[in-house]
Parts: structure tokens; sequence; C-alpha cells
């Protein structure tokens, strides 16, 4: 069963109850297996994957996520957009625990994770300029607004997210030196996540639910993962709502992203050089007509 969006649900978003006629998918990728089962079914009529980013047990710190195996068993599913629900810190004082974010950038600080599906027989260079799919990224502003009509919600529509290795959290010198940077919040796990989903040709958004001020502030007090878990389950309810008005106005409209051609420009090996085990790995995604 081929699936038109996907979700990743990170910390204090472990599964999508409304989903119908739901099954359990477990796929094998060149990458090893994705993080857990993925969850297929339909919302709105659309049809749905959902992955726990941590695994359902919260399971993984994000220097172990398998980031290649996750975006890659999506697209075998023929996922074409793709919704992040990410937790962050904030690095702003406008930013306030509980609000949402719509990250427009991305800073990446992370170390040890692979960060792209090409090497070892294949060269492509996507642009990442803009990282986030403009008409994902506008389908969850109109929906995070609509949802506002009947209860109130604090919405910034841009920002950089600046993602760490983790998984400790930052240093108060890190922490001012970010925000120096002009950073906006802060999390673990959307790179390279948002680097792999473009290769993969799939038009990918965050939805960052702000669970805490980072330690730069001077009267807040510092996070704990205890504090960051209360706000990620008071903000469960309302992710969920986001994506159900999302997923319907994604299903509907259908929108032609830039991400769907990212490697129209970007491929630089010819596919017909390609030895047969590495256009077995990428042709999910890269092959030519597919």
């Amino acid at each position: 069963m081929k699936s038109l969006i996907g979700v990743i649900g990170g910390s204090g978003l472990y599964d999508m109850p409304g989903l119908h006629n739901r099954r359990e998918t477990t796929l094998s990728t060149p990458y090893g297996p994705p993080s857990d089962v993925i969850i297929q079914g339909e919302w709105a009529g659309v049809a749905v994957a959902f992955l726990a980013r941590h695994g359902r047990d919260h399971r993984l710190i994000p220097s172990e996520l398998p980031y290649q195996a996750n975006i890659h068993a999506l697209a075998q599913l023929g996922v074409r957009y793709l919704l992040s629900v990410s937790a962050v810190g904030s690095l702003r004082e406008d930013i306030a625990p509980l609000d949402l974010v719509l990250p427009d950038q991305f800073i990446d600080l992370t170390r040890h994770r692979a960060c792209s599906f090409f090497g070892q027989g294949a060269v492509a260079h996507v642009s990442m300029a803009d990282p986030v799919c403009v008409q994902v990224h506008h389908a969850l502003a109109a929906s995070i607004r609509e949802l506002a009509i009947t209860e109130p919600v604090r919405l910034h529509t841009s920002g950089t997210y600046l993602c760490i290795e983790g998984p400790q959290f930052s240093s108060r010198a890190e922490s001012m030196m970010y925000r120096q940077w002009g950073a906006s919040i802060i999390g673990m796990t959307n790179m390279p996540e948002a680097r792999l989903a473009r290769e993969a040709q799939i038009a990918y958004a965050t939805l960052a639910m702000v669970t805490d001020y980072d330690c730069w502030h001077p009267r807040e007090a510092h996070v704990t993962a205890e504090t960051a878990i209360a706000h990620l389950q008071k903000n469960a309810q309302r992710a969920q709502q986001v994506l159900a008005l999302t997923i319907a106005r994604l299903g509907r409209e259908q929108p032609c992203s830039l991400a769907h051609s990212a490697l129209a420009q970007a491929l630089v090996t010819p596919w017909e050089a390609m030895d047969a085990a590495t256009r077995a790995r990428l042709a999910v995604f890269a092959q030519p007509g597919g």
C-alpha cells in the first residue's frame, strides 16, 4: 500500500490514533531497519504512513536514529510529503514554551551521523539553500491558523532550527553563542533528516513544538527531561489536530514541490555508470523515470 503523506513523530508523539484501517508495515532497507514498524492507514481519506522517530517506547537517542533507513523506508512507500513533528527548546525571548514554530532554515552541528544516500558509487549534490518545502510549510501554517479560530495558538512562521548532536543539552556558553548566530530554536533530530528527505525528493517541513527555554535564559529554570515531557504531553493533542488539518489539505491540493525534482540537476554520476548494487540502493528515488 502506497502512502502519499508521511509523518515522523518526535518525543511525545508515538502514534496517530486517528488513523483508520491501520496496519503495521515492516520494511527492510539497504541501511538496516527503520526506528520502528511503520503504521499505515487513512486520515480524511488520505493515505498516511506514521513512524515514531525514537521508537514507540522511546529507546533511541538522537545519534542512534537510523536516519537513512527511516527516509528510505518512507520513500519505498511512495511518500511525497513529509511532516516532521519535533520537540525543541527556545533560543529567543519571544518564542515561549508551548508555542508552535515552523522553521524555514537549519544549522547542522551534528558530527556522527551519515548525512547522505550518495557516495560509494554515486555522486549527487542537492541544493539545501531552502531546506523546507514552501508548499508544505504553508499547509501547516494554514492549518494552525484554522485551529486558532477555536483555541489560542501562538505561531511563528519562520525561524532557524539549530540541530546539535546531543543527547546532552547545551552548556550556557553554547546556548549564548547560538543566540548570537541568530538561531531561533534548538533540537537534536531534524538533521540529517531534512537533508535525506531532499535527496529522496520528498517535500519536507517541520512542526516544532517548544517545550522550554534553552539554558541561556536568566530567569527561567534550566531545561530538564521531566519539564520537556510535561510540555510535550500538553502539546500532543494540538499536534494531532494540526496534523489532521494539514493531511486533509495536502491530500486535496497535492502541490508540486521543488523537492520532487531535487535530483534533476544534482545527480552527477550517470545512472548507467553505476554498478548494480548502487542502482538497487538508490532506485526507489533516483532511478530515471521512476
